[in-house]
């Protein structure tokens, strides 16, 4: 016999009827009716929204063999959430609820929302009350001794602890409510609620006039009869506006308009509809320009509702520039893309390079067309070049000059199809990730073999160019922006840093200070002599970076830290502001980077100024020893620090033959362990001691788990507690120092043993998980790499670095070679003149020259050796654009005898002469040595200095530790002469104390063969996290049930209840969990997210989940269910 259960809901109370069999929980199916005769003839709706008596009777009957909740998502979200409650077989229809309602609800909309934030990260945030606004909540539970608020009993006031009994719903019940139309029909509404809050942003009347928006110059007729005709100029910045201002007396005011742009707009295709909403400079353009979200403008009349026609854009022409052109055509794309086939956008060009000879000028608009006119021009050296980075560069006659030529400076985009839409999208949309790789990686490898085979760049804007496509402005413009953006963001596998970095080095290597200087004043310099275009903020920072040397920082500092520049209590947070703190190089840095391996770099050059090489090549792989984070467009890279005597004893062993030993993650002065888990993946563990029963000692935090966030975020939550977990320690004292972490930590013993049971490091979270799966970095040919292992990266450093050593064999040999005959011809000048075999006295100048080359001297040899290794450099290296090396060389027509003739008196002394003698013989000596040297010689004769001069480098700063923590006599208030005791032991371990080893469980290497599975399919994306250096915690914590283990018993019920026979369901009295919330149920029917009513509405499938005693039956449509 079949027990007929029904149930209705949507704002009518009359629409569709579910009517559910139940028999022996084996045979369940669902039939679906749209008959409201039925319904009507079942029970009666009443004003005061209670059921009538017979249908009370009906569902108690019901339930009490089935659902204990049932959840019903609404038609409407307009429909109030409401509850129907079976209580102790009372059952009560009302919109209060109760504790338990609240108890049981507040699980499931918790769930709710955590799936619609996953699938809405960038939509209008959900509330609870709305999540609940589209669902109804069954009910049936027996409650021990009830208490109400008032004799009506609408309102249970019972604590949840005094339930008698817990309702917990299962992972099963969520993933198949998550997926059973109600999250669908909650992004439904929440899509058109962010549409309708964009609508009113907008205004849908034309004015023509406007107000409220600062350093807008509006055109004059703009929003009249000829607003098709205006032109919006968008600049870049306030310095911009002048310049277009400038240009606008040439061209007037009625039909041109401006508005400075405040940096880069928002990447709207990815952007929270919060951030859209409260984004001044989009809600400016809307408001300026009259645009409307509701209106898709693709009929030609639809334009003639906006203030503006058109819109120019006007940047630098910089990448930074082609980022913003981007950026705005990204806007339109994404809300208008039928404006793009109007010709709605445009841009202004302005010269990035101009030349001039006497009254002649030629104008420049990219830096390769620039590259082929010097390459064609002979004697290019005597025009005048100067270069236009920004355009606050240009004159206001210039301005004049560039408006009044529009038909050069004004360039169309020009809709091509959808090639334009796939080039947009990929270039900005986030879905597009790893076919923006493949872009990238594709521009890359044509760029090296175009410099490989001598081909020139390609550009954009030639003398003929008028318009452009969109395809071909992000393939060929914005492109070099994600390239350049990959550059600063990614280091390089030979020297490890970004250029920012480089710059700073570059800098400290050229000022080479014997003495402090300030980080603030250094950063002045690197920005003079290294042309560095962004904040001087960021380069101060990363001054500050580079001089670091707390745990989980750098393993050797480049930089000297002379006064506070971050500690591991704050993650590095805690430095001092720039102009307080001092720096100079490391005693290391120049051991590091050898000072005669500058002579075979390759340097950039930047505003005609030689600035730093496109890469340094250290004698061991910094990128390695220090580590690297970054990210990108397309690609992040995220390396560990290792151990730098790990890595210069692999060198060794690889130039002795033999194959590198294995290496695992190491940071300096890091006391805890780090050990592998699987594949590129490592767990990082504090270090924590048992003292005694009731203490434990906490003396190490993992890898970048700082002292002082540990602290609020772990320590205290533990001691107070919070609203679900109880207090878990007693107390805990700190006994830690800038570089040392010492917590003492109270617990009672019961609390202990279970700590310990459960594992006292996932407890205390004293383990991170740690993955290598992004090491990516820019090879020696300036290519985009992503290396498997530690060994790949430290194979390829090695072959370049030993050819490397090769040419510096042979730049040595044969500058030695040129300095021993310059001494040896200086000797043997000053001994023929002592002997009277030459006579200088009373000849003219071209007379010594003649005698000289008559005897066999030769001209300058450095010199000469000097020019033909910059003759026989490439093209590339750009040397043609350095004034200075032309300038200074001081070369004649003839042979160059000035290192002879220019000899003082003092050099035919007794004592000059054997001087200049030895000289001679020790640059003989060393040029011989250095023949009989092979590659490998010189690399471990590198190596052997750095290791001694990294030991003395250690040893002091050991010393600076320990300052201060001996006992010093200081005078007391009667001027006795007092010893004030620091004591150190206190700050170390306790020597008594018990170590707990961390343990590596079979549950997290199952979580690390699952992540390292997901990679091989593809679904871990190397950009998808923005990496931050000072992140609360570096590594990702280890997933654990931690201190919650430990509160398995359930809420915390101060006066312990007498134990009750447990009994079935309707006998009124207390139970276990399975007894009185063994089931859940959830129904989802039609979505009526776009507000329309009930009765027009389609008949969509009706989908009920049922859980019963952990076992779950899916029904669709009357089909028999399924497991």
């Amino acid at each position: 016999m079949a027990n007929h259960f029904i149930i209705f809901c949507n704002e009518n109370w009359v629409f569709n009827c579910i009517v559910l069999y139940y028999s022996k929980y084996s045979q369940l199916f669902l039939l679906q009716y749209s008959c409201e005769a039925l319904l009507c003839s079942l029970w009666t709706f009443k004003n005061e929204n209670m059921f009538t008596y017979d249908m009370w009777h009906y569902l108690i009957f019901l339930w009490s063999y089935c659902e204990n909740v049932l959840i019903i998502r609404t038609q409407s979200s307009k429909t109030q959430f409401c509850f129907v409650i079976v209580a102790n077989f009372f059952l009560f229809f009302y919109l209060k609820g109760g504790r338990h309602v609240d108890y049981v609800v507040d699980q499931i909309v918790g769930k709710l929302i955590e799936v619609v934030k996953k699938k809405n990260k960038a939509g209008v945030s959900v509330k609870p009350f709305q999540v609940k606004n589209h669902i109804w909540v069954f009910i049936n539970c027996l409650i021990e001794n009830p208490s109400f608020d008032s004799q009506t009993k609408e309102n249970m006031t019972l604590q949840p602890k005094s339930f008698g009994s817990k309702c917990q719903l299962s992972e099963k019940f969520f993933k198949a409510a998550s997926n059973c139309g109600i999250v669908e029909s909650i992004l439904n509404w929440v899509k058109f609620k962010a549409q309708t809050q964009l609508n009113k942003k907008c205004s849908s009347v034309k004015h023509s006039k406007i107000k409220g928006i600062p350093k807008l110059d509006d055109a004059n007729d703009a929003g009249g009869k000829h607003s098709l005709d205006c032109t919006l100029i968008l600049t870049e910045g306030d310095s911009a506006k002048s310049l277009a201002v400038s240009g606008l007396g040439v061209i007037g005011r009625d039909r041109y308009g401006v508005f400075p742009l405040r940096g880069k707009i928002l990447n709207v295709r990815e952007a929270s509809h919060k951030q859209i909403m409260e984004n001044a400079e989009i809600n400016n353009i809307i408001k300026i320009v009259g645009l409307q979200y509701k209106k898709s403008y693709e009929d030609p009349e639809s334009l003639k509702t906006l203030r503006y026609g058109k819109i120019m854009i006007m940047t630098d022409q910089d990448q930074d520039g082609s980022h913003i052109k981007g950026l705005l055509i990204n806007f339109i794309h994404h809300n208008w893309p039928s404006l793009l086939k109007h010709g709605f956008l445009e841009e202004f060009i302005t010269p990035i390079v101009k030349a001039s000879k006497n009254k002649q000028e030629l104008s420049f608009y990219s830096i390769p067309e620039f590259d082929e006119w010097k390459k064609h021009m002979e004697n290019h050296k005597a025009w005048k070049i100067k270069y236009y980075k920004g355009l606050g560069t240009s004159t206001a006659k210039e301005a004049k000059e560039y408006f009044a030529d529009m038909e050069r400076h004004r360039i169309l985009f020009r809709y091509a199809g959808p090639e334009d839409d796939a080039a947009i999208t990929l270039a900005f949309s986030k879905k597009k990730i790893d076919d923006r790789k493949e872009w990238l990686t594709n521009f890359m490898e044509d760029r090296r073999q175009r410099r490989l085979h001598g081909l020139p760049e390609q550009f954009l804007y030639g003398t003929a160019t008028k318009h452009l496509t969109y395809n071909d402005f992000i393939n060929k413009e914005l492109i070099l922006f994600s390239n350049s953006d990959n550059e600063r963001s990614i280091p390089s596998l030979v020297d490890g840093f970004k250029p920012g970095q480089r710059k700073v080095l570059y800098t400290c290597f050229k000022r080479n200070d014997k003495r402090e200087v300030k980080v603030a004043q250094l950063a002045g310099s690197v920005a003079e002599m290294s042309a560095y275009h962004h904040g001087e903020q960021a380069l101060m920072m990363t001054i500050v970076n580079l001089a670091q040397s707390f745990v989980g920082s750098n393993n050797v500092s480049l930089l000297q830290p002379i006064g506070q520049f971050g500690t591991r209590l704050h993650g590095g947070k805690d430095a001092a502001s720039p102009r307080y703190i001092f720096t100079m190089l490391s005693p290391l840095a120049r051991l590091l980077f050898p000072a005669v391996d500058d002579n075979l770099l390759k340097f950039l050059y930047d505003d005609n100024q030689r600035v730093e090489p496109e890469w340094y090549i250290p004698i061991i792989p910094m990128v390695l020893i220090n580590g690297a984070e970054g990210i990108g467009t397309g690609w992040a890279c995220k390396i560990p620090n290792y151990d730098t005597r790990e890595i210069v004893n692999n060198v060794r062993r690889m130039l002795d033959g033999l194959d590198p030993h294995p290496m695992l993650p190491n940071y300096k002065n890091f006391k805890g362990a780090i050990q592998e888990l699987g594949q590129n993946q490592y767990v990082v563990s504090g270090e924590i001691f048992v003292v005694d029963r009731n203490t434990v000692e906490i003396t190490e935090l993992p890898v970048r788990t700082w002292t002082q966030v540990y602290k609020e975020q772990v320590l205290e939550p533990m001691l107070n507690g919070t609203e679900k977990t109880p207090a878990l320690i007693s107390d805990y004292k700190e006994y830690h120092t800038d570089t040392t972490v010492k917590f003492v930590v109270k617990m009672t013993e019961e609390k202990l043993a279970q700590a310990e049971a459960a594992g006292l490091h996932k407890v205390f979270k004293l383990q991170t998980s740690l993955t290598c799966n992004s090491m990516v970095l820019f090879d020696h040919m300036g290519c985009l790499k992503k290396y498997e292992t530690v060994q790949d990266i430290l194979k390829e450093f090695f072959d370049l670095r030993l050819n490397y050593y090769g040419l510096r064999k042979e730049w040595l040999i044969g500058m030695l070679g040129a300095e021993s005959t310059k001494l040896n011809n200086q000797a043997r000048f000053i001994l023929e003149k002592i002997h009277g075999k030459i006579a200088i006295e009373n000849k003219s100048k071209r007379d010594l020259i003649q005698m000289l080359v008559q005897r066999g001297y030769e001209s300058d040899p450095v010199k000469a050796w000097k020019e033909a290794q910059e003759k026989a450099a490439e093209e590339e290296e750009m040397q043609n654009l350095n004034d200075d090396n032309s300038s200074s060389s001081g070369s004649t027509s003839g042979p160059d005898f000035n290192y002879i003739l220019n000899m003082s008196l003092w050099c035919l002394t007794k004592e000059k002469v054997e001087e200049i003698i030895k000289q001679r013989d020790t640059k003989g000596k060393d040029l011989g040595d250095l023949k009989r040297k092979s590659s490998s010689d010189l690399w471990k004769e590198d190596l052997a200095a750095f290791i001694e001069e990294l030991e003395k480098v250690e040893a002091q700063e050991r010393e600076d530790v320990l300052a201060g923590m001996t006992g010093k006599p200081i005078k007391g208030k009667v001027g006795k002469p007092k010893v004030k005791k620091l004591h150190l032991e206190e700050t170390m371990p306790s020597p008594f104390g018990r170590r707990i080893v961390p343990q590596i469980t079979s549950a997290m290497k199952a979580d690390a063969s699952k992540k390292l599975l997901k990679k091989k399919k593809g679904d871990l994306d190397t950009s998808a996290i923005k990496l931050e250096f000072d992140e609360e915690f570096g590594g990702t914590p280890i997933e654990g049930p931690g201190e919650e283990l430990l509160n398995t018993s359930g809420p915390v019920i101060k006066t312990p209840k007498p134990k009750r026979e447990k009994k079935e369901p309707g006998d009124g009295g207390g139970g276990s969990l399975v007894l009185f919330w063994h089931s859940v149920a959830l129904m989802m029917l039609p979505d009526l997210s776009n507000n329309e009513p009930a009765r027009k509405q389609p008949k969509r499938a009706s989908i009920i989940i049922i859980e019963l005693e952990n076992q779950s039956w899916f029904f669709r449509n009357g089909k028999i269910p399924t497991r």
